[in-house]
């Protein structure tokens, strides 16, 4: 059996994908954006001094860690049923991608040359005006490279939030084949859709790896 490809279903399945590529879009912006605030809070609370707080924070991350995405998103769909479907999808992701997040985070801030701390007690600097105006400026410039990585991979699992009923790219293309029989078509077009954002953004982000001396 030869299939035939149809291009009246490429020029008809575009909207419907562009429109969910903005969902996919969004998505993966605001999860990033949440990710790195709660990575970088779990990295700074993971070096407090008492084992209260550092304790129930290594046990986030390990749980977050060891267990997979789509268990997370099917879990928490079950549990927070008066939420809509994105924001779950967003919050989810950010908290998988910050356990991630800390670790580079982490990696960062022992990067800083150790004189560096102890320029900051000399000066009587408090720990907050340490770690806002000494530490985080060279952590963070140290690890914009991996971040920008992690959202790229974030990027390309969004299709997992269609298991809690998000109509992001790929769900559209899975709805437009079904309703069209033109899977081949759909898919090739999403995953090309991919590409073109993705790939650009990896070259970006290697010049910029290159310019930061990494």
């Amino acid at each position: 059996m030869n299939y035939h490809w149809d291009w009246d279903a490429v020029r008809e399945a575009l909207p419907l994908l562009l429109e969910g590529f903005e969902t996919t879009l969004l998505a993966t912006v605001l999860g990033t954006l949440v990710a790195a605030v709660l990575g970088l809070a779990l990295a700074v609370g993971g070096r407090a001094p008492t084992r209260w707080v550092t304790l129930p924070l290594a046990g986030l991350v390990t749980f977050v860690r060891s267990t997979p995405l789509l268990v997370q998103l099917a879990g928490a769909y079950a549990v927070f049923t008066t939420l809509d479907p994105l924001t779950i999808g967003v919050a989810v992701l950010g908290v998988h991608y910050s356990a991630y997040l800390a670790e580079v985070y982490r990696a960062g801030i022992d990067a800083v040359p150790r004189g560096q701390w102890e320029a900051a007690r000399a000066l009587s600097l408090t720990p907050g005006l340490t770690w806002r105006d000494v530490i985080l400026p060279q952590a963070v410039r140290t690890v914009l490279p991996a971040l920008g990585n992690y959202a790229i991979s974030m990027f390309k699992e969004t299709p997992f939030l269609a298991v809690i009923t998000v109509a992001e790219m790929v769900a559209q293309a899975r709805e437009y084949g079904a309703d069209h029989f033109a899977y081949p078509e759909a898919f090739t077009l999403a995953g090309l859709v991919f590409l073109l954002a993705s790939y650009p953004t990896s070259l970006a982000l290697r010049k910029l790896e290159q310019r930061l001396g990494h």
